[in-house]
């Protein structure tokens, strides 16, 4: 299924999509936080922001002589990432759990027009591409620690890194914060999973399914089905498969609904997530400050898509 979470670690995401930031007295309510904390982004935000780093990417690789082709391929509403709780029931009984758009995308990506391009051109010049794009063999490479150990690397150079400095200002600076921020899941994601209030709503989201005909433990199980399903019927009986999913979607965001399964996801996740804030909050709030200047920077650059 089309960026569903395969781990259950990150429920709803609240590290780096636009959950409240509310802090929780252990109880499963979330409070009002009052402190000045930057909010994350939406997804929507999120989507603008790389919209328009694809415009500066392209404009840049223009300039250098070179075809780039920015990928919209998707609509707004097709965007919509689809998480561990799944409560948009009208998205549901339209995509499902987004199997087709999944499809759709990957059918995108193998025809990658950038991809064909570059492989079009003599060695030389496909060499003079990827300095272009992303700074070649010559970049310079970041490196960025992991909450739960490790590290990652990333090369920027080129167009990649003038389009994320006109963007966030400091692209090293938004690439460190970023890995600490969006791999925090690592350290809280067990006992998140473990926690009280969150098993309770997901066993009353299980017996809501199960009066609904569908007898699944959790979320994760019903799409799981799903692909099983969509698998076993294969191409020959695709609308039936897709008829599947929409109903199995539609319950499953119905009993979302029923049970408040997001509201008690977000604040329970937003709890663990603040026990963390006196080793991490600085970078928190520096990656999410980053990402606020970067979307005021995206909307003068590229209208939301349709």
């Amino acid at each position: 299924m089309r960026r569903v979470l395969v781990s259950l670690c990150v429920v709803v995401a609240a590290v780096t999509t636009g959950c409240a930031d509310g802090g929780d007295g252990g109880d499963g309510r979330a409070q009002q936080d009052r402190s000045p904390r930057p909010r994350a982004l939406t997804w929507q935000q999120e989507l603008r922001v790389a919209d328009a780093q694809q415009r500066l990417t392209r404009q840049c690789m223009n300039r250098q002589g070179f075809t780039y082709r920015e990928d919209r391929g998707l609509t707004l509403r097709e965007s919509r990432p689809v998480r561990y709780v799944q409560d948009d029931v009208a998205w549901a009984r339209t995509y499902g759990y987004g199997g087709r758009i999944e499809a759709k995308s990957l059918r995108v990506r193998e025809r990658n027009p950038n991809g064909t391009y570059r492989q079009s051109l003599s060695p030389s010049r496909r060499a003079a591409f990827d300095a272009a794009l992303d700074g070649g063999d010559g970049a310079r490479m970041l490196t960025a620690s992991l909450p739960g150990g490790g590290e990652t690397r990333k090369r920027l150079g080129g167009c990649t890194q003038e389009a994320e400095r006109a963007l966030y200002g400091d692209p090293a600076e938004w690439y460190r914060t970023g890995k600490i921020a969006t791999g925090l899941s690592a350290l809280y994601g067990e006992e998140l999973m473990k926690d009280r209030h969150l098993t309770a709503a997901v066993r009353a989201w299980s017996r809501c399914m199960k009066r609904a005909g569908r007898p699944y433990e959790d979320p994760r199980a019903a799409r799981e089905a799903v692909r099983v399903n969509t698998g076993r019927l294969g191409a020959a009986r695709a609308d039936e498969a897709f008829a599947a999913e929409r109903r199995t979607a539609v319950a499953d965001a119905t009993c979302a609904r029923e049970t408040s399964l997001r509201a008690v996801a977000t604040a329970r996740e937003t709890y663990h997530l603040d026990r963390l804030r006196d080793r991490f909050g600085k970078d928190i709030d520096t990656y999410r400050h980053l990402g606020q200047r970067a979307y005021d920077r995206a909307v003068r650059i590229v209208p939301e898509r349709d």
